[in-house]
């Protein structure tokens, strides 16, 4: 079945969330045992628990020993799991850990990301922040004519007024103190050992990385859309970007939004996100950013641009620690957050207050057209 109808018949067939947790749970609980799940298994385990029409707990136990395949020697330890966790042993310390915070994970979208979220509803949030985590999906509708226009304003300036970085590569120059001695010795051999004129040169200039950290708390959920449309534009546009949502998890989502088409890039990076609109813990998720090698080299000496609020929920100090780290490695930190449209705009969270003094700049980030001031002036800056 093809087009609308196969459409409908999809989203009929998914279940709520609340439903889904206690399978996605379990496969989570392999995961810390040691066992080797991955997220294509858990998906076919639940649509094995769909296809049977399970009549007990013991057709899940088989559905889950056929697809999540844990190794011969270990059933004894994967059925002692799946007894503790769906017989209900493990209910207390299960309560328990629900009561402390989960650390932030980070996920990377070049393998694979997390687990795609099942559900049809979305969850409503307010316009404060919080700490709690609340993983849901998302879905875009079309960002409009306007915003259309002001990014693909946007995209053709880029290329132009990118901030830039000195290479390694050298290219002919009319002046300098370099002189390119290879050139010249080629030119002597052609006049028979003299030196006709001084060649110099100068090394190419190069692009630097754009990196956006972009806020999907539930107190950014109106302006979330907008933020990925312009960072969609900004990894068409320029030469490497690299481009993170945080909230209560860090993921890396640079792959979606190469696609073309913005609708696309936008749905495929829904997928990726399991923690849209959820609660408020930048420092963890900043943390979380830094203690990955391979992500934090893509900070050294790049243009780092968070788009939030800074309504921290979390510790203040682990913020302040993380942002300090942050612009040390970072060439220019940029920090726009929509509060400070008003012109008596000044940092009164604890979190925000304690990370302004490493913080190149704090501007205004309450529309479009600002954001994308911000990013192309930033050829005209200099490193702090």
């Amino acid at each position: 079945m093809s087009g609308p109808a196969s459409k409908s018949t999809f989203v009929a067939t998914r279940e709520p969330a609340h439903i889904l947790a206690p399978f996605l749970g379990f496969a989570a609980l392999l995961r810390r045992a040691g066992f080797a799940v991955a997220p294509e298994q858990t998906t076919a385990w639940l649509a094995a628990i769909e296809l049977l029409g399970p009549n007990g707990i013991a057709d899940i136990r088989r559905a889950a020993r056929a697809t999540l395949a844990p190794p011969p020697e270990r059933f004894e330890e994967f059925d002692a799991l799946f007894d503790a966790h769906f017989l209900g042993a493990l209910a207390s310390a299960s309560q328990a850990e629900a009561e402390t915070e989960e650390a932030p994970q980070a996920a990377d979208d070049s393998l694979g990301g997390p687990e795609p979220m099942f559900g049809e509803d979305t969850l409503e949030s307010g316009a404060k922040a919080t700490s709690a985590e609340k993983l849901a999906a998302r879905r875009f509708a079309d960002a409009g004519a306007g915003a259309g226009a002001t990014l693909r304003a946007f995209t053709r300036a880029l290329p132009k007024q990118a901030p830039r970085r000195r290479g390694y590569r050298w290219r002919a120059a009319r002046g300098g103190q370099n002189f390119d001695a290879r050139r010249m010795f080629r030119d002597a051999k052609r006049h028979a050992g003299e030196f006709v004129c001084l060649r110099r040169r100068k090394r190419r200039l190069r692009q630097r990385r754009i990196v956006l950290l972009i806020d999907v708390s539930g107190s950014m959920k109106e302006r979330t859309q907008m933020h990925l449309a312009f960072a969609h534009a900004v990894v068409r546009a320029a030469e490497s970007t690299e481009v993170f949502t945080i909230g209560t998890r860090l993921t890396r989502i640079t792959r979606a939004l190469r696609l073309r088409d913005c609708e696309r890039a936008l749905a495929a990076a829904s997928l990726l996100v399991p923690d849209w609109d959820g609660g408020t813990r930048i420092g963890e998720a900043l943390a979380a950013f830094l203690a990955i090698p391979r992500f934090a080299a893509l900070a050294r000496g790049a243009a780092v641009v968070v788009l939030s609020d800074g309504l921290e929920r979390g510790d203040p100090h682990a913020m302040r620690d993380a942002v300090a780290r942050l612009a040390r490695l970072a060439w220019r930190l940029v920090w726009l957050t929509p509060l400070a449209a008003d012109p008596g705009f000044a940092p009164r969270t604890a979190g925000l207050a304690a990370a302004q003094p490493f913080l190149d700049e704090l501007g205004d980030g309450s529309s479009l057209e600002r954001i994308c001031a911000h990013v192309l002036d930033l050829a005209h800056e200099r490193a702090a």
